[in-house]
């Protein structure tokens, strides 16, 4: 066998080997594969976001808090490039997201230009909750009491702030955290 064959498949084999490891270590937090808003493309969240912070949100497009997806536009763009993102959840869980997941596409990508992640419908509480919230529900003792709940989820999937609805996205209070973090 030549060098070179040998080479490429110890780096194949190398390669396969780090995937693995890397999978392995996932976060429980970030250990699912979710489905995009209004798509039927899915998305690993170990292979997407591990290593990152994110901060995570519940979202619903006919809520009087629809408003702060400007903001976490603006805080997704002035992170994103330091290994941050805004992720985003809608939910109808209070009664507040649009008949279907085409409407709430439209919401966000068109009326408020949402460039962050989307992913599809679900709950966020009880029983049914996506395991993404049972999972930051379990690590931070807060569950979702309305829209827009912010979970800042650290480079370790490790919940490390928990911010009510109210709480403005781009507040000093979260955005410290972010730079903390990042």
């Amino acid at each position: 066998m030549s060098m070179v064959f040998k080479a490429l498949i110890l780096g194949l084999l190398f390669g396969l080997f780090a995937k693995e490891a890397l999978a392995s270590n996932c976060p429980s937090l970030l250990d699912s594969t979710q489905r995009k808003l209004n798509s039927n493309d899915s998305v690993s969240l170990c292979d997407a976001y591990q290593g990152k912070v994110l901060l995570v949100v519940n979202t619903a497009s006919q809520c009087g808090f629809t408003g702060q997806f400007k903001e976490l536009e603006a805080l997704h763009n002035e992170f994103k490039d330091q290994g941050f993102s805004v992720v985003g959840f809608p939910s109808n869980d209070f009664n507040q997201d649009r008949g279907s997941e085409e409407n709430t596409a439209k919401v966000c990508y068109l009326d408020y230009g949402v460039t962050f992640p989307m992913m599809a419908r679900s709950s966020i509480k009880g029983d049914n909750a996506n395991p993404v919230f049972a999972e930051m529900a379990k690590q931070s003792g807060v569950t979702p009491k309305w829209n827009f709940y912010k979970y800042l989820v650290g480079r370790d999937g490790n919940v490390v702030g928990v911010f009510s609805t109210g709480t403005s996205p781009t507040d000093a209070k979260i955005t410290s955290m972010i730079k903390g973090q990042l």
